[in-house]
C-alpha cells in the first residue's frame, strides 16, 4: 500500500528530527521500518510527477512535462501490470491525471480527483513570454483556521480507505491500493483543534528570513517574479501560514494513523508493504520563495519511510531515492518479473535499496519544465553534491554536507576552487548520461507550442483554467451542473 500526501515538505515529520511539527503516526510507521533521507521527487509540480510516478520514468521521458499535459494512460503504468497480473489494484483519492474514462490502470479508482476539465492550467504553458499570474495573491488570503475543501476531501479519502481494508478483512488474494490524500497542499486553512497545536509566535522563520534579498540567479528571479507569493506575506502572516501548514501536517497524519489503523484491525498489517511519500515538498517562504517549482531540498526533497515484510525495522537510509523508485518497488514486493517498459526505467525496488549498504555514487534526477520557468532545470543529486543546470543559464552547486540549507551556490562563491570545478564537472557529465538538456529543452518547447495551438492559442491558455489548487470532485462537479444549468 502506498500513501501519498501532497506538498509535504520531507523535514516536517518528528522522525526527520523536526523540533515543532507533530507526526506521532509517521513516527511509528518509520519506527518499524526504514526511513530514506534524501529522496527526491521527479519535478517540483503536481502533473508532471504523477505521471512519472505511475509510468516509473523521468519526465522528460514521458513528455508529460507540465500542468496542462497530464498522464492519459500512456505509457503502460506499473499499476496495469499490477492488474493485468491478477491483481486487485485500486485508487483511492487524488491521481490528477488526464481522466477516469482513460485506463490509468486500477481495478478502481474511489473518489479520484483528476485535472480540470481534463485539461489542467494552462498558464504554465506560455513560458516565453510569462504572463501575469494574478492568483498570487491567494495563498496567503487563505491562511487561517477552518475546515477547507481539502480538508473535507482528505476525511472523505480516509474514511473511504478504511472501509475498502476492512471490506478486505480475511482475504487471501494479493491487493495493491494507492491512496492519496491533498494536505497539507494549500489552502492553508486548517481545521482548528490542529491549528491549536502551534503557536504562531513560537514556529521558526522561513530560512534567510532575516537577510532575505530577491534571488540573484538569473533563472530564479523568474520564477520568483511569476509566483510572487512573497509579498504578500509579513512577518505575522509567515508565521500564521507555518501555523497553519504544521496543523494541516499533523491533520494529515492523523489521517495517515486512521488508515494504518484499519489496516491492523483487518488482521493484514503484518503482511503487507506500507510506502508513505509525498509527491513534492513546500519552501514555506525558505529564501523567499512559496509552494514548490525549484530545486532547493524544501521543495525538490520529499519524505519517504517503508515498512512491512522484507523492510529492516528502525533503518535508515542515505542513498538518494527517487519516486521513480516505486514503479520497481510495487513490482517487486507483489513478486512480478518487470516487463520491457520497467527493465527500461531508472527505477530500483525500495526494499532492494534498504536491503544493501549506502550507495553514495547513485545520482537521482529532477526537472522542472513548467509556469514561471523560461527554460529547462534539471538537478542531479549524488553523494554531498547537488548539481542545478539550467539550459542558458550559469549552474548552481551546493555542498549539502557544509551547508544544508544551501545558503552557498559554490559556483559563484568559489567558481575557482579545485573541489568546486571538479564538483560541476562532475555534475554536468552526470545529467549528460542520462539526457542532453539542451535538446530536452527544445523538445519540450516545441511540445509545448503545439499543446498551446491545441487549446485555442495563447489567449485561450491565458483566459481558460487559471486558478491556485486543483478544485475537489465535489467542487469540479459543482461547476459543471452550474454550467449547465446557464445553457
Amino acid at each position: 500500500m502506498i500513501i501519498i500526501s501532497d506538498e509535504h515538505r520531507k523535514d516536517a515529520m518528528g522522525c526527520a528530527g523536526h523540533p515543532i511539527v507533530k507526526t506521532p503516526n509517521l513516527d511509528a510507521l518509520a519506527a518499524r521500518g526504514t526511513f530514506f533521507g534524501n529522496a527526491y521527487t521527479p519535478s517540483p509540480m503536481c502533473v508532471p510527477t504523477r505521471a512519472a510516478i505511475a509510468t516509473g520514468d523521468y519526465v522528460h521521458k514521458t513528455r508529460n512535462w507540465d500542468s496542462a499535459t497530464p498522464y492519459d494512460g500512456t505509457p503502460r503504468s506499473w499499476m496495469r501490470q499490477l492488474r493485468d497480473s491478477g491483481i486487485d489494484t485500486v485508487s483511492i483519492g487524488k491521481l490528477h491525471f488526464r481522466s477516469g474514462e482513460d485506463d490509468n490502470g486500477f481495478s478502481q479508482e474511489i473518489l479520484p480527483m483528476h485535472v480540470v476539465g481534463g485539461i489542467g492550467w494552462t498558464i504554465g504553458l506560455l513560458r516565453e513570454n510569462l504572463p501575469p499570474y494574478d492568483a498570487a495573491s491567494e495563498l496567503a488570503a487563505d491562511v487561517g483556521v477552518g475546515d477547507s475543501s481539502y480538508t473535507d476531501y482528505d476525511l472523505d479519502i480516509t474514511a473511504a480507505a478504511e472501509n475498502w481494508l476492512a471490506n478486505k478483512a480475511g482475504s487471501k488474494s494479493p491487493w495493491a491500493a494507492f491512496v492519496s490524500l491533498v494536505s497539507p497542499h494549500y489552502p492553508l486553512t486548517c481545521p482548528q483543534k490542529f491549528y491549536e497545536m502551534y503557536d504562531p509566535d513560537k514556529v521558526d522563520l522561513p530560512v534567510g528570513y532575516e537577510n532575505r534579498n530577491p534571488p540573484e540567479h538569473s533563472e530564479l528571479k523568474n520564477v520568483a517574479e511569476f509566483f510572487d507569493y512573497d509579498r504578500y506575506f509579513d512577518e505575522q502572516k509567515t508565521r500564521e501560514a507555518k501555523a497553519a501548514y504544521y496543523g494541516l501536517t499533523s491533520f494529515m497524519d492523523n489521517c495517515v494513523g486512521r488508515i494504518l489503523t484499519t489496516l491492523e484491525a483487518s488482521g493484514q498489517a503484518e503482511d503487507t508493504v506500507v510506502i508513505y511519500v509525498s509527491d513534492h515538498g513546500d519552501m514555506m517562504g525558505d529564501q523567499g520563495f512559496w509552494t514548490k517549482q525549484v530545486m532547493y531540498e524544501q521543495s525538490a526533497g520529499v519524505p519517504m519511510i517503508m515498512a512491512g515484510p522484507g523492510v529492516p525495522v528502525g533503518h535508515r537510509v542515505n542513498t538518494a531515492t527517487s519516486l521513480l523508485d516505486l514503479a520497481a518497488t510495487a513490482v517487486d514486493v507483489i513478486g512480478l518479473e518487470n516487463d520491457a517498459h520497467n527493465r527500461a526505467c531508472p527505477g530500483v525496488s525500495l526494499r532492494e535499496i534498504a536491503n544493501q549498504p549506502d550507495d553514495p555514487d547513485r545520482t537521482v534526477l529532477s526537472e522542472y519544465h513548467d509556469g514561471g520557468s523560461t527554460t529547462g532545470t534539471f538537478m542531479i543529486r549524488w553523494d554531498r553534491w547537488k548539481y542545478v543546470h539550467y539550459v542558458g543559464h550559469d549552474p548552481q552547486l551546493f555542498d549539502l554536507k557544509e551547508d544544508p540549507n544551501e545558503l552557498q551556490n559554490l559556483a559563484t562563491e568559489r567558481p575557482n576552487h579545485p573541489e568546486t570545478l571538479a564538483a560541476l564537472k562532475e555534475g554536468e557529465k552526470r545529467l549528460r548520461i542520462i539526457c542532453d538538456p539542451e535538446a530536452v529543452n527544445a523538445q519540450c518547447f516545441a511540445d509545448q507550442k503545439a499543446r498551446i495551438a491545441e487549446l485555442g492559442g495563447e489567449e485561450a491558455c491565458l483566459t481558460g483554467y487559471q486558478f491556485n489548487h486543483t478544485p475537489t470532485p465535489n467542487e469540479q462537479a459543482r461547476t459543471e451542473r452550474d454550467d449547465l444549468s446557464e445553457l
